[in-house]
Parts: structure tokens; sequence; C-alpha cells
């Protein structure tokens, strides 16, 4: 698409990410929110919404040129409203003008009116003073052509005081924009409404096709510059040791829920999700002094927190306002998104500044879509994926897997500290979270490999306990596979990682392999039996009961 001529205040259609192009307006950037470098881009108010972001100049376009294109293919009830706010703001901005311009000629007449009778009534002075109408007439009539066309919060007002702080000419973006005002708070739910793959935007010459924002790389790149290949573990005494890759690790050797050492951070923190993980993060949190405040769908799971010493939180959003590290952890991709982008969501909290880190296990494509909407309103962004389960969550021995801003990871030092025994910082964001899939493929399709032998061993008339005895006495002992071995032996389900999980991220791990055309056959395999289970109704026992799969 051919380069736009754009400047503050105009009406534009904005395309954020994966979301469908919306209506919206160039206005000032909040004072602390930087214009990203190397980036032609302007900052976007979007109607009917709360949301306003950086977006790259090649993902905008003219609001009336393309309006009637929009609504061909936007027909959502949020698109239609954002639509009917635009018309409503333009309906405004005319009608303050035409009070304006009749207070104006009603003016001019009386003075006109006053000068007529004071004066010879000559066909010259006429002549004269119907040029003079005529101007004056002209030049209203173009004052409200301006008006009407650029638009938002401040109509003619803004858009004036715009042309005097510069003399360029129409179609230059203002280079500096430093000293302007900050727009109101946001929310992107509007956004998800309507088709979102129907609309072709074009990229630039240089620029490929991408799902995500364009703009986005850059506050990712800027925070993590190095890729990270290699990681040194360390004491838990906050020391940070970096390797030439500038990767991080903070590892140590026994649970922080018993290490009273901890200092812990003096920022508030937030905590969204009580599940089987959640729960077990927020009482070691609790435990070692953090100020804690709590929020779950089913508020029920709070009160015992509360007790505790949390404190309740409404909504995802007001959790987020009031604290200054918010952590997440959720089910699956639609629970992220929804908890981030839905009603009273994380998105209407985040405000320049706020810190929203996402624990749950994702694909990379679903928390860099996360990471841009966060970044984009300034806020700062974490991924923190665990490896673990409900016992190793209460006893503080996770392992968290972290990328994103560096900072932040720093940050959040005491909160790791409280609820694992190792943290990993792995890069950029997506690199925890393929890490995160890779790891629980391998353990999903262990477990089914041990429950297959299981009932191989049964089938062929030989002792399972004899089996299990045989295999921690060898090279594969573990914490982990006497565990699951004596869940099935004695025929106790209690989820302790919800198979219904296990088989999400052997199902996420795979399409990874496959959008790098690499063969995941033992994991594709894996993920079919656990699939077996899930029709077996055994969706919300534990990862091990993928056993009965075997034997029915």
């Amino acid at each position: 698409m051919a380069a736009v001529s754009l400047r503050l205040g105009d009406l534009v259609w904005g395309k954020l990410g994966r979301y469908p192009p919306w209506p919206g307006k160039i206005v000032n950037p909040p004072k602390d929110l930087k214009k990203p470098r190397g980036k032609k881009c302007f900052f976007v108010k979007f109607f009917g919404t709360e949301d306003h972001a950086w977006i790259k100049v090649e993902q905008l376009k003219p609001y009336h040129a393309h309006k009637e294109e929009m609504i061909k293919i936007n027909k959502g009830k949020r698109f239609q409203q954002a639509v009917d706010a635009v018309e409503e703001f333009l309906r405004r901005a005319k009608g303050k003008d035409q009070t304006s311009s009749h207070t104006s000629a009603d003016d001019k007449n009386r003075r006109n009116s006053s000068e007529e009778r004071s004066r010879p009534n000559s066909g010259d002075e006429k002549r004269k003073l119907s040029l003079s109408e005529g101007k004056v007439k002209k030049n209203m009539g173009e004052g409200k052509k301006r008006v009407t066309s650029g638009s938002a919060d401040r109509g003619s007002k803004c858009l004036k005081r715009a042309q005097e702080q510069s003399p360029r000419k129409r179609g230059r973006p203002p280079k500096d924009e430093k000293d302007l005002t900050i727009p109101e708070s946001s929310t992107v739910k509007g956004m998800m409404a309507g088709p979102m793959a129907a609309f072709k935007w074009q990229p630039t010459a240089s620029e490929p096709v991408k799902d995500a924002d364009p703009h986005f790389h850059h506050f990712l790149l800027s925070q993590t510059e190095k890729p990270a290949v290699c990681y040194q573990a360390i004491t838990k005494k906050l020391k940070i040791c970096e390797e030439e890759t500038g990767s991080t690790s903070i590892q140590a050797a026994d649970s922080t829920a018993v290490n009273g050492s901890i200092t812990p951070t003096d920022k508030k923190i937030g905590f969204l999700g009580l599940g089987l993980m959640g729960s077990g993060i927020v009482s070691n949190l609790l435990k070692m002094g953090h100020t804690v405040t709590v929020w779950n769908r089913t508020a029920e799971k709070c009160d015992l927190f509360i007790q505790e010493g949390a404190r309740l939180g409404r909504t995802p959003a007001e959790v987020v306002s009031t604290c200054d590290i918010t952590f997440a952890c959720v089910s699956d991709p639609k629970a992220a998104k929804d908890l981030v982008l839905g009603p009273s969501g994380v998105l209407q909290g985040i405000r320049p500044g706020k810190c929203y880190v996402d624990m749950s296990t994702v694909d990379a494509d679903t928390v860099t879509e996360l990471a841009q909407v966060i970044v984009s309103r300034g806020g700062r962004f974490l991924e923190a994926p665990v490896s673990g389960n409900q016992q190793l969550s209460n006893d503080g021995m996770l392992v968290i897997l972290a990328a994103g801003d560096r900072g932040l990871y720093e940050d959040c030092s005491s909160c790791f500290q409280a609820m694992g025994k190792t943290s990993f910082f792995l890069g950029e964001v997506g690199n925890a979270a393929k890490m995160m899939l890779i790891v629980n493929m391998v353990q999903g399709s262990f477990m089914a490999t041990i429950a297959e032998g299981l009932t191989l061993a049964q089938v062929t008339g030989q002792s399972q306990q004899t089996l299990l005895d045989i295999l921690n006495q060898g090279q594969l002992a573990s914490i982990f596979l006497d565990q699951k071995c004596q869940n099935i032996l004695q025929g106790n389900f209690k989820p302790d990682f919800y198979l219904k999980y296990i088989q999400k991220d052997l199902r996420l791990a795979i399409a990874l392999g496959d959008a790098v055309n690499h063969p995941t056959p033992m994991a594709a395999a894996a993920n079919e039996v656990y699939k077996r289970a899930k029709a077996l109704d055994q969706s919300d026992n534990d990862m091990s009961a993928v056993y009965r799969a075997y034997i029915h």
C-alpha cells in the first residue's frame, strides 16, 4: 500500500496485531511512553473501546477513504458500535462548528445592517457588501470542512493547536511529540469483534506478512538483545551471574518455602488464577512476606488466602491497577487471552510502568500477542511458565522459565525465590513458551510410556510392582517415575497435573514442530493415547490416568 500522509488529529483505520482494522484517531501519547525507535508510527486511540497503541504507518489508512470497504468486511456488533462512535463524534464536531458559524454570521449581519443605515445606499457599496459576505461564508465553510475531517477528543481545538505549534504542511507528521497530553486509559476487548482474517493488510516492500503487529519486535529486541543458549545456576542470594550469551539462571539447593532468608520485595504483588499451581505459589508468596492481592474466576477460592493475609481484587483490571507486578497462571491459550482482553481484563488496568507476568503454559504465538498489547500500552511484560506439579508448587520447588523484559525478571527475583528452586532467563518473548512445551512434551511422552510398560507387564503375566522396583534401581529412577507408578498401582488418580493439560501441551508441542517442519512422532503417538483417555472421561484426573486408555 502506498504511503499515506497523516498527522495529529486525523481519523484512521488502524490494524493492531491479529485484530481487524479498527477506527481510531491519531492522538498525543503519554509523556513517559517513548516512540519506538526506527519505526515510523503514530499513537492511535480507538473508538468504541478504551484502547490506544503505537501503530506503524503502513498499518494505518484514512478513515473516510476506506470507510465503505471496512464496513463490508467487518460485521461485528462491537465494530458497528465503534463506527457509530466515530459518526457521533463527527456530528458533534459538525454541530459545534455550525453553531459557531451561525453566531458569527448573525453578528456580521447585524453589523452590516447598522452600517447600511448609516451609509448612503449606493450600488457600489451594495456590491462590496455582497462580496464581503460571500468571503465570510466561504471561509466559514472551509473552517467547517477542516474540523469535520480532523477528529477525536478535542475536535477543532486540538487541530487548531496542532496547526499553531507547527508550520509544516499537512501530510507531514510531527517529529517531536514529547510535550503532548495524555489520552484516556483503555481496553482492547472491543477489537476482538469481527472476522479477524477477512482483511489483508498490505506489508511494506521490505517486510514480510506477519500475524503479529510489526512494531512489536522493537520492544522485545530492545530488552533482550542477545539470544540465550546456555545457563549457569547460582545460589539464591540474588547475585545475578551472566554467561557471554546473556542468559541467566537463579538456583537453590532446597525449597525456598522453608528458607526464611528471603527478603520480600516492597512492590505490591497481584496474582490471578488460583488453580493447582497458582494456589501453592500464592501461599508461598504470603509465607515469605509479600503483599499479595488475589483474584480468581471462582471467588470462593480466594477465601483461604484472604485468611492468610492476602487482599481481594474484584476484577483482573482492579488487581493490575492497584499492584506493581501482577502474575497470572491459567489453563490454556484461550483463558490467557480472555484474562487480558476480556471484560474488566488485565489490559484495562495497564498503565505505563505496570508489570504483567504470565505464568501460563501456552504457545509462543499467544504469549507474543499478549506481550504486544501489554507493551503497546506502556506496560512491561514477562512470560514465566513453570515446570512442576501441585506438590512442587506447594513446596516452593518449581522451575521457572522466563523470557521478555530482563529488568522485570530481576524485579521478580524474591517472588521467584519464594515459589521455586530455580529460574532461567531465556531471552526474548516466546522462548520460554517453546521451552516449556518441549519440557512437557518429554514429560507427557514419558508418562505414556510408563503406562504402556505397566500394562504390557500385566498382560504378559509380569508383576507391575516388580517392574517399578527394577526401574527405581536403574538409571530411570526419579521421584516422577515412582509417584506416577504408585498412582497407577493404587488406582489413585487425584490430580497433581491434570491429564487434559498435558494433552493440551502435547498438542501445542506438535504444532510447534509442524511450524518448523520438525518431526514429532513420539509426541504424536502419546497425544493419541491421551485423547483416548479423555474420551474415557479422564480429563480431570491426574496425567497418570492415561493408564486407563490401555486397559479399556
